[in-house]
């Protein structure tokens, strides 16, 4: 049985039946092509799947899709605007802080959703809200990005 699942995407409005088994990562991943989000543990350990719900990062992998009704979904997509990259993303740019790239989307939405609470962190802070798993070991170049966005600010 599938039920409608209607929440906000992006900004944008979005409805997709799904089972009450799916996970918001599968519902965002396989059904509406938001690939940023990755599967990586589907425990909720390594981070790779953290996307915003309602401001708030939130481990997709973990989260029943149906529980999203009527809430705001923003994955690393929607930090895009009028075709310029945010700043985290920007930043992440500058400095390197994306190798292989697997854990970037987790990284950086985790960093949002810790800059939007506080905008000025400590070092400590940031790297206690690091929310992924970086397999290549890039933690001190995605520290300084996010350091260099909230010293922007």
């Amino acid at each position: 049985m599938r039920y409608p699942l209607s929440f906000t995407l992006n900004g944008l409005p979005v409805e997709v039946l799904v089972k009450p088994t799916d996970t918001l990562l599968d519902v965002l991943r396989e059904k509406l092509g938001m690939v940023s989000a990755k599967r990586g543990c589907d425990t909720g350990d390594c981070g790779a799947c953290t996307i915003l719900l309602n401001g708030e990062a939130f481990l997709a992998c973990l989260t029943i899709a149906l529980t999203v009704s009527g809430k705001a979904v923003t994955t690393v997509e929607g930090l895009i605007k009028d075709g310029k990259l945010h700043p985290l993303q920007q930043s992440f740019h500058e400095h390197y802080a994306a190798q292989c790239g697997f854990c970037t989307p987790g990284m950086i939405m985790s960093a949002k959703a810790l800059l939007d609470k506080n905008p000025k962190p400590t070092r400590k802070e940031i790297m206690m809200n690091i929310s992924s798993l970086c397999r290549c070991g890039a933690y001190m170049e995605i520290i300084e990005a996010i350091e260099a966005v909230a010293q922007a600010k």
